[in-house]
């Protein structure tokens, strides 16, 4: 149980942060997200976001210019701080998402699955807007439902869920109950999506980027126990900063759940290399210090990786 004092501070944090997120949901749409994408770059130093997307890139792209490496990571700071905002304003999201054409090669075969109640698991990353894709589904008549982690502070969980929630189909808490819920909305033909591209100390070392990154099999699995269509989804943002480009990739084919959750791993790298400056760098993605903790085979690098 958390101590009163860390309580405390909890709940200061959570009211500083509702109150700027109150002030910046009352400037115009095309204000906000823009300036919250500056007020992200700007505190880049200061919560270190800046040096340990720099040190990532470092580790993947080690013949990148430090002065390259600057400009990908003030990139990404300001994307962060872009999808901060919009996914909290998700009336004005929903409003935007009516114009994203969702394309690509998968939106053929999800709208098969759809009419004939086969389950489907989208899965993305942290790249772009990762909810934009949902909202653009949803507004098609779509019910993807979301895997959402809890926040460390229980005082914000409320409007943080809310902004989940808000974009339509069911929300998740990945816990055990949450999992429950969202198997069986799968199991029962729903539309699910989860992002595969975090450390998880309990995952298999697959390759991501070049480099071996612990990795969940559950996408895999899901798919092949229920017999769901496994696609890919990306909202890739649009040079106007405040719209996005949504592409829904081909199925993965059913094979195995490792080859298949190599398949998407490639299908993200593949984005990330492409667009660096719209993936979330400041996520430790690769830990090779823990690695070498948990792992037989480590990967050498920063401890910022």
């Amino acid at each position: 149980m958390p101590k009163p004092r860390r309580l405390w501070l909890d709940w200061t944090v959570d009211r500083i942060a509702r109150g700027l997120l109150w002030t910046a949901l009352r400037l115009p749409y095309e204000t906000r997200v823009p300036m919250m994408g500056r007020a992200l770059r700007a505190l880049g130093g200061v919560t270190g976001f800046r040096r340990r997307a720099m040190a990532q890139l470092a580790y993947i792209f080690p013949e990148m210019p430090a002065p390259e490496r600057r400009r990908v990571a003030d990139a990404v700071l300001d994307n962060f701080g872009r999808v901060l905002i919009e996914n909290y304003s998700t009336a004005d999201q929903l409003a935007r998402a009516a114009r994203w054409q969702p394309r690509g090669p998968g939106l053929g075969p999800c709208e098969e699955a759809r009419a004939a109640g086969r389950p489907i698991l989208f899965v993305s990353g942290h790249y772009g807007n990762y909810q934009a894709a949902r909202a653009a589904m949803n507004v098609r008549g779509y019910a993807m439902g979301g895997l959402y982690r809890l926040m460390n502070n229980p005082y914000s969980n409320a409007h943080y869920i809310a902004s989940v929630e808000g974009v339509g189909g069911p929300a998740f808490a990945r816990d055990r109950r949450g999992l429950a819920g969202f198997v069986r909305n799968l199991r029962d033909g729903g539309q699910g999506a989860i992002l595969i591209d975090q450390y998880f100390a309990d995952g298999e070392l697959l390759d991501f980027l070049g480099k071996p990154a612990p990795t969940v099999l559950s996408a895999g699995e899901m798919a092949l126990k229920y017999d769901a269509l496994l696609v890919p989804i990306y909202a890739e943002r649009q040079e106007n900063g405040l719209d996005f480009d949504v592409t829904v990739e081909a199925p993965i084919p059913p094979s195995d759940a490792r080859t298949m959750t190599k398949a998407l791993n490639d299908s993200l790298s593949a984005r990330v290399r492409a667009r660096p400056g719209q993936w979330f760098w400041v996520h430790r993605r690769w830990k090779p210090d823990r690695q070498a903790k948990y792992f037989a085979a480590p990967a050498p690098g920063p401890e910022d990786a």
